[in-house]
Parts: structure tokens; sequence; C-alpha cells
């Protein structure tokens, strides 16, 4: 078979892997909803690649207001790879303990809030500590790995604690050990990672179910739309919409910081 037909077959078996948790999705989806509904917020949050899934969730076309996206670029910003603001530097930082804390500072979250938190490998110090912290605050956590690399991997907290220990619900991407999924003659290691495709599957069917929610719940989300779709105007309106009830939702996380 084909390298690129390798990968092919094993992205359809991604794909059976994340429809097997329908189940699951469903109920993320109503905690999810919930949170929204009450005026509060989803907070999403990766470093490394897991970054993908937070910006896949919103803001894009097909996504709507009630998600926090936090992204540090300190532990995301891939395109140097070496030098200034290199691998090196986010490798490192994503494992310095009190970091999540941190960011965390910038935010008053409460227990109405939810949170999504995404590292493939689960053993990352600053996602597993966000995840931990955001509990002790009250805040419903689901946890996305990868559940045949995390137990495969080795914690890099002390106390052997890993993403799924602190997360009230677990998802899967469905990846490989090692989350690259190819192997091709004459390499030792195999090519071509799984673990984006599993989690932006996720992320998406997760949002879908809660739009649906949200409408049934009598507040019908402003979907942010492509002009071709929505016509001009109705994209524009859509557009402020969106990005001024965002703004008002993340009011509601800065005005009380500090008292």
């Amino acid at each position: 078979m084909k390298a690129s037909g390798d990968y092919l077959t094993q992205c359809g078996e991604i794909l059976t892997a994340v429809s097997r948790q329908q189940g699951l999705i469903d109920r993320i989806a109503d905690q999810f909803a919930e949170s929204i509904l009450c005026g509060r917020m989803v907070h999403l949050f990766g470093s490394g690649h897991s970054r993908i899934m937070v910006e896949e969730m919103w803001p894009r076309y097909g996504s709507y207001p009630g998600w926090n996206p936090i992204v540090e670029l300190s532990l995301t910003f891939h395109n140097l790879a070496t030098g200034a603001n290199g691998q090196r530097q986010a490798m490192f930082l994503e494992n310095v303990p009190g970091f999540a804390g941190r960011i965390l500072r910038n935010f008053d979250i409460g227990d109405e809030d939810s949170a999504l938190i995404i590292s493939s490998s689960g053993t990352s110090v600053v996602p597993v500590e966000m995840a931990e912290e955001l509990q002790e605050k009250g805040v419903t956590v689901v946890g996305m790995v990868s559940q045949k690399h995390s137990d495969a991997s080795e914690a890099k907290r002390d106390d052997g604690k890993k993403l799924g220990d602190f997360s009230d619900m677990i998802l899967d991407t469905g990846a490989p050990v090692g989350d690259a999924a190819v192997q091709v003659s004459g390499l030792t290691e195999k090519v071509a990672p799984l673990s984006t495709l599993g989690g932006v599957i996720l992320v998406n069917a997760i949002k879908a179910e809660v739009a649906e929610r949200l409408v049934e719940g009598g507040a019908p989300p402003s979907v942010l739309a492509a002009a071709c779709t929505a016509g001009v105007a109705r994209s524009t309106e859509l557009f402020e919409a969106a990005y001024d009830e965002h703004s008002r939702r993340m009011a509601k996380l800065y005005e009380n910081l500090g008292k």
C-alpha cells in the first residue's frame, strides 16, 4: 500500500474511534451549553500543537461566542523552530510548575464555567496544572488526550499525575502511541501524526451539539458565516454581533479581578 493510502485508511479508523464516543460528546455538550446559556464561558487551553484545537473551536466560520481560547504564545509559537522563540524554549516552558497559575490569574473564573484542556500525551505540566487549578475553582473540566499515547507516556509531574487525573470527562483522539502513524520503508521512525485529526473532529462535533442545545434553550448563537453563503450584509451583521457578545462575556472575566 502507498504511504498516503496507509495514512488515509488510518484516518478512517480515527473517525470510527471518535464516533464511538457519541454518548460522551452529548454529555460534554450538555455541560458546555449550560455554561454558555447562563452567560459564562467554556475555557479552552492547549500547549504545543494542541493550540490547533483551541483555535478550531473559536473564532472561525461556523463558530459562535461562548468560548474563551486561552493561547499562550510562549507555549505555542512554532514557525521559527530554532533561535529566539524556538521550540527548545517552548517545550521547556510547558513543563514549568506554576506557569498555569500565572495564566489563570488573568481571569475571574467561577464554578458556572466549563473547560476543555487538550494535551495529546496528557503529561505536560502546564496543561495538567491548568486542569487541576480549574477543578479547584469548581469548574467542570473535560480533558482531551490520545489515550494509547498517554498511557505509554511517563508523567512529567513528580506525583505521577496526568491530565486524566484532573478531568471530569476525558475524550480520546484515537491516535496511536507516538502519534505518528505511517511506516515508510527505509525509515525507522514513523511519519504523519493523527492526533490533530481526531481532535478537530471531536471539537467540531461538540460545537455542533452545543449549537443545537443553545437553540433549544432559546438562545440561538450568532454564528460567523461567510459572505458567499450568508450574503455580505448578513455576514457583516453576524461578525459584529458575535465579537460584541464575545467582548461582553470576556468583560465578566475581568470585572472582579483582585477583589
